[in-house]
């Protein structure tokens, strides 16, 4: 944690003593996101995640969906908004803040859960570094939940590199990890005093890191329309995969929607 920590610290220091840089408009907006860039976008998708922590089974989620820039400065990706407050000269490392939503689960819906209490939705928000580089985007954020359902924190870092572009299709290849506080795997993952019951014994889940690794696309239908696609897959720390309300260690999640381009 501490070597994040000071990784974040030099990255912002690098970026105020920026405008010594020359001018370079060499941005691939491609990789800025996870998700390939075509103008604004507005559209409705279907989500797959898990039911529950760990869980093997899914639920289908209809969201609206957003991915889109105004002046530059402010951005909605998914479900991720932001703004961009400091920024080199050529743009390529930025600044900012912004807020992830965090889906919390029913316990009705799995019978390693049932009789648990349910987890809220939350919303994480922080600081959040941008760093462009001509083999794909670094991104690292570090949240804190501010809807008070954990009350924890975690620190994500993730890399996006471009694997195909085409005038039709655009996939974008990514990897990442993130590192949670114990009050956030313990909320998720966790079993507490009053919800055990026979084969479900207490559990207080520690700090620890998960993987990611994913794909996203995009096909352009045509210039103002759009089908977009990805699948990321989540390796649990084991702190999160030792929880006896875990099934699985590896998490798959998925989604599918259509998109308009203005």
């Amino acid at each position: 944690m501490a070597q994040l920590k000071r990784a974040l610290s030099m990255a912002t220091m690098a970026l105020l003593a920026s405008n010594a840089w020359a001018e370079d408009d060499r941005i691939d907006r491609q990789t800025e996101t996870a998700m390939p860039r075509q103008k604004n976008m507005y559209g409705i998708g279907v989500g797959f995640i898990p039911k529950t922590s760990g869980s093997k089974d899914f639920r289908a989620l209809v969201l609206p969906v957003i991915n889109a820039n105004y002046g530059d400065r402010f951005y909605i990706n998914g479900l991720q908004a932001g703004v961009w407050l400091l920024e080199s000269s050529d743009k390529r490392i930025r600044f900012g803040l912004s807020a992830d939503a965090r889906f919390g689960w029913d316990a009705d819906d799995s019978s390693r859960t049932k009789g648990m209490d349910d987890r809220d939705f939350s919303v994480d928000m922080g600081p959040v570094l941008r760093w462009q580089t001509d083999y794909g985007t670094v991104n690292a954020q570090w949240g804190f939940d501010v809807g008070g359902a954990s009350k924890g924190q975690n620190v994500q870092l993730q890399f996006i590199r471009n694997l195909y572009r085409s005038s039709k299709l655009r996939l974008n290849g990514l990897v990442g990890m993130q590192w949670n506080d114990s009050k956030l795997n313990d909320y998720y993952f966790g079993v507490d005093a009053d919800e055990v019951r026979p084969g479900r014994p207490a559990y207080k889940a520690g700090a620890g890191v998960q993987y990611q690794i994913g794909i996203n696309g995009i096909y352009s239908v045509n210039q103002n329309q759009a089908l977009f696609f990805g699948l990321i897959a989540n390796r649990l720390s084991n702190e999160q995969g030792d929880s006896p309300i875990a099934e699985t260690r590896t998490q798959p999640m998925g989604f599918v929607g259509y998109s308009f381009g203005f």
